[in-house]
């Protein structure tokens, strides 16, 4: 689910650097050295925490969003769009599965532009490594259901963007995080705010179904949230960034309102922006299905149902 992308929780950990100096030159023992740097909090731990937060915000949820996307520039170091932005309403619909609530299922359709109306975006989100993520797109102009990839798979699928924009469904995954090397690199700057940066590298497995090679997150220590995040080719090469901001806290979770994934190879960018959210909303099993996608009054009968929860 979109908005899953920015929630994170607390971690800290610090061990400060202690001097010592033996008679005569003599070395501690290698076991009993003591490091000479600040020792780092461990990456897989917040990775952990991260990804419990998220879960938090896109379960039993519903979601009200503005999907804008266009070509950029930089004028006097600031990013703007160089022509006019195509803009897209959506409706979000979300729920946790399995027996710790680690999977999750979502659902989310274009209300506008009325040409698009009724395309819609089904995705199963699978924690365990042997499990492959599932997406499914229903393109209203011809009726069907097609199935796509989160990444750069083998299956008989294709990678697409969601809806048209910079985000995919890969951009959207949770989970998984054993097919990764974590690594905190740096404590840091970032936007005026102190963030420590969590670098995420695939093992070969995850290498040959994702596009990226590399991922480093740029996480706010106060607040615990994703400011930045850039992602790299496996060739090394800075493929896109993405950026978050109107950082709120949302039913006790800390969350950006708004992210905007930058295409550095196209200079194209979408920003997300989260209108409204809501969470502990009513979700029948059914409403998380492909008859959602299919059936267009089914899936306003269910919809309506959802809203008049939040109205």
């Amino acid at each position: 689910m979109i908005a899953r992308i920015f929630a994170l929780l607390v971690l800290a950990a610090a061990v400060f650097p202690v001097s010592a100096q033996l008679p005569d030159g003599e070395q501690l023992p290698e076991e009993t050295q003591i490091p000479d740097e600040t020792q780092l909090p461990d990456g897989l731990e917040i990775m952990r925490q991260v990804e419990e937060y998220q879960r938090a915000t896109s379960d039993s949820a519903f979601n009200r969003m503005q999907l804008s996307t266009c070509r950029f520039g930089i004028s006097e170091n600031r990013i703007t769009c160089a022509e006019r932005p195509r803009v897209k309403a959506l409706e979000s619909v979300g729920k946790n599965y399995g027996p710790e609530g680690l999977d999750s299922r979502s659902v989310t359709i274009v209300l506008e532009p009325a040409d698009e109306r009724g395309i819609g975006l089904l995705s199963y989100v699978y924690d365990d490594a042997a499990r492959q993520n599932e997406s499914w797109i229903y393109l209203s102009a011809l009726g069907r259901v097609k199935r796509i990839a989160s990444g750069n798979s083998d299956e008989e699928s294709e990678a697409a963007s969601l809806f048209g924009s910079e985000f995919t469904t890969e951009d959207m995954d949770t989970g998984k995080l054993e097919q990764y090397e974590i690594n905190v690199l740096e404590e840091t700057v970032e936007g005026g705010r102190e963030v420590w940066v969590i670098e995420l590298i695939p093992n070969e497995e995850r290498a040959r179904e994702t596009r990226y090679g590399r991922i480093v997150n740029y996480i706010d220590k106060e607040r615990y949230v994703g400011l930045r995040s850039d992602m790299y080719d496996h060739y090394g090469n800075a493929v896109k960034r993405m950026l978050a901001s109107r950082v709120e806290l949302i039913d006790d979770v800390w969350m950006a309102r708004s992210a905007t994934m930058m295409n550095l190879v196209t200079n194209r960018l979408s920003n997300m922006a989260i209108l409204e959210i809501y969470t502990g909303i009513d979700v029948e099993d059914e409403v998380l299905t492909q008859r959602t996608l299919t059936d267009a009054a089914f899936r306003e009968t269910q919809l309506q149902s959802i809203r008049s929860q939040v109205e």
